[in-house]
């Protein structure tokens, strides 16, 4: 059974499967995560939809790598 993006709790350890959608409550955990600047761009997208396994947490940490300032 896929995780439910639209509703489920997500903690940094959930992992992504292949049900992910980029949901309310995903943009809500990654604000959270990463603050109030976080935004989805074509290239976080691209590494998010890699098919590597990811954690919600390592989602969080490589926007900020990325996203740097």
């Amino acid at each position: 059974m896929n995780f439910d993006w639209h509703s489920a709790p997500i903690t940094r350890y959930t992992p992504l499967d292949r049900g992910y959608r980029n949901t309310q409550n995903v943009r809500r955990f990654l604000t959270e995560a990463c603050g109030p600047s976080f935004h989805f761009d074509r290239a976080f997208m691209a590494w998010l939809k890699s098919g590597e396994a990811k954690t919600m947490g390592q989602v969080a940490d490589h926007w900020k790598l990325m996203h740097r300032r």
